[in-house]
């Protein structure tokens, strides 16, 4: 898309910005995954899948080393002071995609 190499836009992309793209990535899905518990009432895994991971393991462990607590302590601490949307009504709504096997 960006008719450039891969190697090439890696360059560019880590001397633009100081960071890699999978680096700049997983901060965007743990950002988003901080969001969502704290605003909705989506268990661990299912909000682990709607960020973009396949590995719940994965997920808590660098979502551990980022925030500095595990996202069932984030969770418990921040997620009970706004109203929560059910799950349901985000997976509906499209705001969260749901990966559908074909």
């Amino acid at each position: 898309m960006a008719a450039l190499s891969k190697y090439h836009f890696h360059r560019l992309f880590s001397a633009t910005y100081g960071r890699t793209p999978a680096t700049h990535l997983t901060e965007r899905r743990i950002e988003r995954a901080q969001d969502l518990l704290r605003s909705t009432n989506l268990s661990i895994t299912e909000v682990c899948f709607a960020v973009g991971y396949s590995s719940l393991g994965s997920f808590s462990s660098r979502f551990t080393q980022m925030v500095g607590e595990s996202p069932s302590a984030f969770q418990h601490r921040y997620g009970g002071q706004a109203p929560r949307i059910p799950g349901c009504y985000l997976f509906m709504s499209g705001y969260l995609e749901r990966k559908i096997a074909t």
